[in-house]
This record gives C-alpha cells, sequence and structure tokens, in this order.
C-alpha cells in the first residue's frame, strides 16, 4: 500500500475499518499511537491506540533501517513518562537525547499532527543520561564481575558451551574461597592462579575443569581487556532501581543509555542491557497486574543480544522476559524482523508495532512471509502492505484491557513532541554533570578484592620461597667453609718436633715402653685372677 496524505474515505468503504477502529475503543487509560490507515486513506477520527495497564506485556518494534523505530520509542516514551510511568531507552545511535528538550514545529509536523488528528504541543520529558563505565557521556553505570555472572560473561567472552559450565566453576570456587570478583582482573587473577604451578592442585579440585580449557578462558579474557572492556566492570556498581524514579512533577523519568561510544562493540552493550533486566528481575518484588507498569524497559538492537548466544544464555533470557512481568516491568525488543527473536521470546509480545520491510531480496522476501505469519489473521493483504508503508507508519496488534489481541491495524503514527535529534554535546555534558547522581557514580572506587588477595598470597608464597632457599644456600656454603678448612688442616705443613717429642717417638723409647708395660700387664693380671707368682 502506498502512503497517502488524503483523509477522505467513501462511507461505503469504512465498514472493514469501523470494525478495526473498535478494537481499540479502550475504556481505561491508554497511550495514544496514530490514526488508522485503510484503503489508502488516513481516518483520523478512527484512533489506534495501546491500554496504558498492557504495557507491562512486553512488545515488539520491529522494521528496515530508516522506517521510523526510534521516533516510535521516543512517541511511546513520551506518553508514558507522560502518565507517570519511568522508561528506559537504549540510545544506540545517539539521537534519542532530544527527548529531554522541546520539539520544534515545522511543516511537516503540522501536517502530520492534522493528519493523525493530533493536538501537538514542544514539551521536554526529564531525563537521565548514563553510559556503559563512563565511556562517552553519562553517569557510569558498572557492575561486578561477580553480579553480572558466568552466563553472560561467556557470552561477551564468545565461549562454547563446554568453556560457559568451566568459567560457572571458577566463580563457584572464587565463591567459596572468599575472592570476591569485582573487576576483570579479579576474575583473570583467578583464572590465572589456577593454571599456575602454585594452584594446579586447586584445578584438580574443581571438578570438570581442564587446563587447556582455562588457558582458553584467560586468553580471552585478556583479549576482552585489550578491547577497552575493563571500564563497565567495577565499583560503585549501579543500583538499578535509580530506573525506577518519578520527577518532581509525577512524570516519570526517562533513563537514555548512551551508547555511541560502544558501538564496535555490539555483543558487550547487549549483553550488559541484558544484566540490567536481570538484576531489575532479581531486585525487584511480585506485585501481579498493575494498572500500570513500575518500568518499561526498551531493549535496542535485540538481533545483537540473540546473535551466537548458548542454549543456556538462551534458557535465562526467556525465564527473565517471562517472570519479569509479574514485577511490573515491560519489556519491548527493537530490530529490524521478528526472525531476529526466537520464538520462545517472540510468544511472550503481545503487543506489536510492525514498520515496513524490503524485498530486495530472496532472504528479505522469505523474512517477510515469515513476519506475516505472526500476525492475526485481517483484511489486510499484509505481504503488499508490509512493503508499501511509508516512513512513520507501521502494521499495530496490542493487547486490549481482556488481554486479547485487537485486529491488525495500519497505523499512521503521531509525531513525538519532544526534539526528533540529538541534544549539543554541551548542553549534554551539562544534564550529567547536574544530576545528583554524578557524585554517587561518576569515581570509580578499587577496593580489595581477589586479584589483591592472590597477589598478596603469591608475594608471601614467593618471599617464603627465597627465605627457604636463602638458608639452604647459607646452610650449603657452611658447609663448604667447613670442609674447605679440613682440606686446608690437612694440607698445612707440621711443625718440627720438640726434644721431648723426638725422645718418646723414638725406637728406643717405644721398645722399652713395650717391655714395661708387659711386665706391667703380667702383674696386674695375676693380681686380678688370684694366680700366684712363680718362685725361682
Amino acid at each position: 500500500m502506498s502512503e497517502s496524505t488524503d483523509p477522505a474515505v467513501p462511507a461505503d468503504q469504512t465498514g472493514p475499518a469501523d470494525k478495526i477502529a473498535a478494537g481499540y475503543a479502550f475504556t481505561g487509560p491508554a497511550l495514544d499511537l496514530g490514526a488508522l490507515l485503510w484503503d489508502g486513506g488516513c481516518l483520523p477520527d478512527r484512533q489506534i491506540r495501546i491500554p496504558l495497564s498492557m504495557l507491562g506485556r512486553h512488545g515488539l518494534v520491529a522494521g528496515a533501517t530508516g522506517t521510523g523505530k526510534t521516533k516510535t520509542l521516543q512517541l511511546i516514551a513520551e506518553q508514558l513518562s507522560a502518565n507517570g510511568v519511568p522508561v528506559f531507552l537504549a540510545d544506540v545511535k545517539g539521537d534519542v537525547s532530544g527527548i529531554s528538550v522541546p520539539g520544534t514545529a515545522g511543516p511537516r509536523i503540522d501536517e502530520r499532527a492534522r493528519e493523525v488528528a493530533q493536538k501537538w504541543e514542544p514539551t521536554a520529558y526529564p531525563s537521565e543520561f548514563y553510559s556503559l563505565g563512563g565511556i562517552g557521556p553519562g553517569i557510569p553505570v558498572r557492575s561486578t564481575v561477580t553480579s553480572f555472572g558466568p552466563v553472560l560473561m561467556s557470552k561477551v567472552l564468545q565461549l562454547n558451551q563446554t568453556q560457559e559450565q568451566s568459567l560457572g566453576l571458577i566463580f563457584h570456587y572464587a565463591d567459596t574461597k572468599g575472592l570476591e570478583l569485582i573487576d576483570l582482573k579479579d576474575l583473570r587473577a583467578v583464572v590465572a592462579f589456577l593454571v599456575s604451578d602454585q594452584g594446579k592442585p586447586e584445578l584438580k579440585g574443581i571438578g570438570g575443569l581442564s587446563t587447556v580449557t582455562a588457558g582458553v578462558i584467560l586468553r580471552a579474557l585478556t583479549a576482552f581487556e585489550q578491547q577497552g572492556a575493563a571500564e563497565f566492570f567495577g565499583e560503585p556498581e549501579f543500583d538499578t532501581s535509580e530506573f525506577l524514579r518519578t520527577a518532581p512533577d509525577g512524570r516519570g523519568l526517562v533513563s537514555v543509555l548512551e551508547l555511541p561510544a560502544v558501538q564496535d562493540k555490539p555483543q558487550l552493550f547487549s549483553t550488559f542491557l541484558m544484566w540490567l533486566l536481570a538484576d531489575l528481575y532479581n531486585d525487584l518484588p511480585e506485585v501481579g497486574d498493575l494498572e500500570q507498569p513500575k518500568l518499561v524497559f526498551f531493549f535496542d538492537e535485540a538481533h545483537l543480544l540473540f546473535s551466537g548466544a548458548s542454549k543456556a544464555f538462551l534458557t535465562s533470557i526467556t525465564q527473565t522476559v517471562r517472570l519479569i512481568r509479574s514485577k511490573g516491568v515491560g519489556v519491548f525488543f527493537v530490530t529490524q524482523t521478528p526472525k531476529d527473536v526466537p520464538a520462545d521470546v517472540l510468544a511472550q509480545l503481545g503487543n506489536r508495532v510492525q514498520h515496513a520491510l524490503r524485498a530486495f531480496t530472496p532472504d528479505d522476501a522469505k523474512a517477510l512471509k515469515a513476519t506475516v505469519k505472526t500476525f492475526p489473521n485481517s483484511p489486510y493483504d499484509l505481504e503488499e502492505l508490509l512493503t508499501g508503508l511509508g516512513t512513520g507508519e507501521a502494521v499495530i496488534t496490542v493487547l486490549s484491557e481482556k488481554g486479547a489481541p485487537t485486529p491488525v491495524a495500519a497505523t499512521r503514527l503521531r509525531a513525538p513532541q519532544s526534539l526528533m535529534g540529538p541534544i549539543e554535546p554541551a548542553a549534554l555534558d551539562r544534564a550529567v554533570k547536574s544530576s545528583l547522581l554524578w557524585s554517587r557514580y561518576a569515581e570509580p572506587v578499587d577496593r580489595e578484592s581477589a586479584y589483591e588477595k592472590i597477589s598478596a598470597e603469591q608475594a608471601a608464597a614467593e618471599a617464603q620461597a627465597e627465605a627457604g632457599a636463602a638458608a639452604a644456600e647459607a646452610e650449603k656454603q657452611a658447609k663448604e667453609a667447613e670442609k674447605e678448612a679440613a682440606r686446608a688442616a690437612r694440607s698445612a705443613p707440621k711443625p718440627d718436633p720438640s726434644l721431648a717429642e723426638q725422645v718418646v717417638g723414638s725406637g728406643l723409647f717405644r721398645s722399652l715402653a713395650r717391655s714395661i708395660g708387659t711386665q706391667l700387664g703380667r702383674e696386674i693380671s695375676r693380681s686380678v685372677f688370684g694366680t700366684a707368682r712363680k718362685r725361682r
């Protein structure tokens, strides 16, 4: 279907349109997405909406590059904030920061507002800006290695399943030995210790962990650090409850994670987003279904999260997405096609905003057919419709207030009321530095942990070994000195004997001594045994 700005549609063609629009006539609070498109025209009196209570049921925003996905995120985030719901946005390209300042009116904005019956007013929304580990502008968001965990760490290290299991054993070993894993050098120190001569006996005690596998993990960690990833791990660890705050005027705070500085590390930032979500899940209490969610989390470039993921990682994602709804958190995945998301995860995404798809290649055509199959039956020719949508248009189906899918509705979306683009770097820096969180998280803290403990133990062991070696060397040298003295004594020239020594040493003296000794010995033996002296 080609884009048209003509709002007039003949009355006899509005029957199906009325049925579609009736599916979006909710009685409770709802977000306005846009106006229905039908038979080439836009129907401003038939509004397409999404119930506020259903924003906690998760969703998908998909579409080819340049079709308006980011503006859709901005539109939904603005209305959530206006209704007092905090929002988290991952800003991969750096063009969402404009949500913090009012938009700029113009002919295109005026035309779009008129087409969809929108009362457009330039509006700024309360925002906080974050960065991963302080790389780029924003309040640093850090995680400890322990909190990140072996499953997520295996994902960013690109380990296979066996190596992932081995990394889990290393984490368990560090935990049982009281070795805190705060930053990457802590984990590297533990692995390096286990493959050292001193640590190999410990390695044998960890079931299923080989020296070869430990070496692979160590090399992966070293390469990971060389990419600058060490900045993301450490303390103070970010408290994800900061994302749940509201502004003094009652509007929900929009938390924008600025990611342009790490665009070349897609696996890292996508996995880090998963940590944020998992951490929220672990910390929040069960609340069940709410009238409005506590937080809506937009997960941009979601296909990067699932690319090359292990079975354990996918299981973890699926479980987190399924269960976090009961914690009051809604999750929207943003990607190019639904097939980028595993089926078990896609099945949990009841709210769908599908922008245009392209069918330039056989793979594109296959993805288009797969996308059409994920929608309920509708009077539209979805294959034709999805390739003909204009920028800022989408095919929508959401969950009604009763939790049932609404009819598929082609929609011309409203325009965001904040700036559709990035703010100036200087303005962004001022916004970051003026935040109350800046002083809490800006400066990293490096306290004693596994690296320091292992280094201290190794230093003590080396000192002890050196002391033992020194003592052994000293003892060896003492023995050598004794032997040398003995050799010197034996080889030294003897002094000339005295007159008495010469007399005593003469043969005549020795003969006389033997004679006297023999006669004396006889006298003594007789006296002892009682024999009498013979008479002469």
